[in-house]
């Protein structure tokens, strides 16, 4: 029977099915080599209400948008990670498993695109790219962000073909004489994303209650399931988020609260959840690897065996 908290969550919150497969990957395919036979998916995703049909659906498309490619063996089909897409989801996992960023040394990341530099396509790409890793419009031609690494920036601007047109370069203060609260305030939604952390802790602090009253973990199925959907939530949630220093954020910051409930329910269900992963990926695959070194770094580490 499956646990009653999947069911209640799957009727009043549904999640799509191709943003679920991909959390999926993310969060266990990717630790175990980033490959899985598609009988493998129809049995991992059967305790959360997608059917073969729109499993087939949601993986031919991932393949048309360049995050999946097919292989196949008969009458056997699997699917890995793209290269391309292996470096995005890496770069995701880090803003998924990490806490915010505590400490800031003042610096910002600038990229700017002068005048007459950037036809009205690029500039599209590449704000949309940005905007997806928390930069945001600064000024006129400049987008900026305090903590992003320098390879995420060169990787956007190698993938939009943007590198002899666009300019990064790091600065102690932004243009314009706003003070930095207004400049934060103005450039990011942060309001829309702190309710959004509100609305997920609301939703999963029962279950972190309900699983410490029950005093043993959940079968290692309904464990699977339940970290699957406690990481698509979060996931959609923190990948809104800009990623800003806790200096330059309202106080208290609901995603720390956040955090710390994901990060302490990953700990309650990861160890059976393996389980259940590792026995399935290797009905049809024996070789499947246990997690890898980042898999038990999540959330500052997970300890315990890997259920090899």
């Amino acid at each position: 029977m499956t646990h009653p908290w999947i069911t209640r969550l799957l009727e009043t919150a549904p999640p799509r099915a191709k943003s679920l497969v991909m959390t999926i990957f993310g969060d266990a395919i990717v630790p175990h080599g980033g490959r899985l036979w598609l009988g493998s998916l129809f049995e991992l995703v059967a305790p959360l209400g997608l059917s073969e049909r729109l499993v087939r659906t949601s993986v031919f498309r991932l393949v048309q948008e360049g995050w999946l490619e097919a292989n196949r063996e008969g009458r056997r089909s699997s699917y890995a990670l793209q290269a391309a897409a292996r470096v995005r989801f890496e770069r995701a996992n880090r803003r998924v498993y990490a806490p915010p960023a505590a400490d800031w040394d003042g610096r910002w990341t600038l990229l700017l695109a002068p005048a007459g530099s950037v036809d009205a396509p690029l500039r599209a790409a590449v704000r949309r790219e940005l905007e997806w890793e928390g930069f945001a419009l600064v000024a006129p031609g400049v987008m900026a962000h305090p903590a992003v690494a320098g390879d995420a920036l060169a990787d956007i601007l190698g993938r939009v073909d943007g590198g002899r047109r666009l300019f990064a370069c790091s600065a102690t203060e932004l243009p314009g004489a706003r003070p930095l609260a207004d400049l934060v305030a103005g450039a990011w939604d942060l309001a829309g994303v702190a309710d959004a952390y509100e609305r997920y802790v609301a939703t999963f602090a029962p279950l972190a209650a309900l699983l410490r009253a029950a005093g043993a973990p959940p079968s290692p199925r309904d464990a699977f399931a339940l970290r699957t959907l406690l990481v698509h939530a979060y996931r959609r949630v923190q990948l809104q988020d800009p990623g800003l220093p806790l200096a330059l954020l309202p106080s208290p910051w609901p995603g720390a609260r956040a955090y710390a409930l994901t990060r302490d329910l990953y700990r309650l269900l990861w160890e059976p959840a393996e389980q259940h992963l590792l026995h399935t990926l290797r009905r049809e695959d024996e070789t499947a690897p246990p997690p890898d070194s980042a898999f038990m770094a999540r959330f500052g580490g997970l300890g315990g065996s890997s259920g090899a």
